[in-house]
């Protein structure tokens, strides 16, 4: 038998199936409004057609989870089946009414969409940013609600440091998440955007963008070293002005010395008095 996913414990464990069942009644559908803070904002139209195909056949087999709000009732989960039930032209539809905290409501609204894929990489992010810093959620908390990693959800966050230019080409799907993942490690966001802005004109796979990456890295870290290089000769010219000899910086890792040449005691005399020693 196939283990129960994660995803739908966590779900089920605020809206019992049993419950649902039970509570079960049919509203008018024009009664029924979106949830303005659930995590998804794109919709594929087709998939929304589709679907009111199968209700017009089918009607709707699962209610939809509602919170009541005076006359009318907030959808809390079942957003593409209210849609796709006002293109199939219903006037009622079956709602289960539930009691809920605004961090409920956006739990089972994150659970839903992840256990359909309905979200975007940049849209779960979002949702995951949003419960850690309006609900204070740890990573750890978040994980065990939907049923991922600690490190899936810390890595889905750090596409959130992309340039927002980026982030649109992932939400409009010209980029995958894996393209977002190896382009975040660029911090400079118009670089960010050149890369993403080549990958998606040229059309390169996450590998290619991958070596891509690599070489503006190396070639940025080699840059680097050589202003490092020049930046410590220019220093020791100037040691070498100030004191009239030789003069050599030793630069390591984290540490370095200075090694200053002297040729007679009367020389070393002469070095000490410019430092005041």
């Amino acid at each position: 038998m196939a283990k129960k996913s994660a995803l739908g414990k966590g779900l089920g464990a605020l809206i019992p199936e049993t419950e649902e069942k039970g509570n079960v009644q049919e509203v008018e559908i024009n009664k029924l409004f979106r949830n303005d803070e659930q995590p998804r904002r794109n919709f594929d139209e087709e998939k929304i057609n589709a679907l009111a195909e199968s209700i017009k056949s089918h009607g709707i087999i699962q209610p939809i989870v509602v919170k009541r709000e005076g006359e009318f009732y907030k959808i809390i989960a079942g957003e593409r089946r209210w849609r796709a039930a006002k293109i199939a032209g219903l006037k009622k539809v079956p709602i289960v009414e539930k009691e809920l905290s605004q961090r409920e409501i956006m739990e089972i609204s994150l659970i839903e969409n992840i256990q359909r894929e309905d979200l975007n990489p940049v849209e779960e992010a979002l949702a995951y940013k949003r419960l850690m810093e309006e609900f204070e959620l740890t990573q750890e908390e978040i994980a065990a609600r939907v049923g991922k990693s600690r490190s899936a959800i810390a890595n889905s966050l750090r596409i959130l440091n992309l340039d927002e230019r980026v982030l649109n080409y992932i939400i409009n799907g010209e980029l995958s998440e894996g393209h977002g993942k190896v382009i975040v490690s660029i911090e400079d966001n118009e670089l960010q955007f050149n890369i993403a802005k080549k990958v998606v004109d040229e059309g390169l796979n996450v590998r290619q963008t991958e070596k891509l990456v690599k070489e503006i890295l190396e070639e940025k870290k080699e840059k680097k070293k050589k202003n490092k290089e020049v930046h410590f000769r220019d220093v020791e010219e100037k040691l070498q002005m100030f004191f009239g000899t030789k003069v050599k910086i030793n630069n390591g890792k984290n540490k370095g010395k200075i090694e200053i040449e002297y040729y007679s005691d009367s020389d070393l005399q002469r070095i000490l008095e410019l430092l005041n020693i």
